[in-house]
């Protein structure tokens, strides 16, 4: 059975109810919505809404009418819990200097501030590939995006990145 397959079976038994198929696409694309949530949000609250992306997603399963697509919809709908958390969040102060302080690695925070300032399209590819350790090939199977798109938004990105890191 070919990867592909495998895939198309894990999302119609999970269309009927199989708690265990999805938790098999959970394994195989947490990697890429926690990497996709951290290119919009604050490290500390990626994977809580990550954990709210595959509860959305398990509910709403049924609705996916193209087994192959599951990748690029649960893409959509990380990229659209972002921006609902961005919303919420506009009237709230930004981290005071004092929480960030005791925050451990702040360096590490910082080069997530500068990643989270490029531009959507190079920032994601980003950080799936320095921060969630994913391929080149695996990003653009993941996300449903070509492997050229994925390489010249990598290489792009990392020219940005390398500018701004002085």
């Amino acid at each position: 059975m070919t990867a592909e397959q495998e895939q198309a079976a894990l999302v119609r038994a999970s269309q009927q109810g199989d708690r265990a198929a999805f938790g098999a696409i959970y394994q195989q694309f947490s990697r890429m919505i926690h990497g996709i949530l951290l290119a919009h949000v604050p490290y500390a609250d990626a994977e809580d809404l990550m954990q709210d992306v595959f509860v959305r997603a398990m509910r709403q399963v049924d609705r996916l009418r193209e087994p192959a697509a599951m990748g690029g919809w649960l893409a959509s709908i990380a990229r659209n819990a972002a921006v609902d958390y961005r919303r919420r969040l506009r009237p709230l102060a930004e981290l005071t200097e004092i929480g960030a302080a005791n925050l451990p690695s702040r360096h590490a925070f910082e080069v997530m501030d500068i990643l989270q300032s490029l531009p959507e399209t190079y920032r994601e590819a980003l950080i799936l590939r320095l921060v969630e350790g994913m391929t080149g090939p695996e990003i653009a199977v993941k996300t449903g995006m070509t492997h050229q798109s994925v390489r010249v938004n990598l290489c792009r990105g990392m020219k940005l990145l390398r500018e701004k890191l002085g």
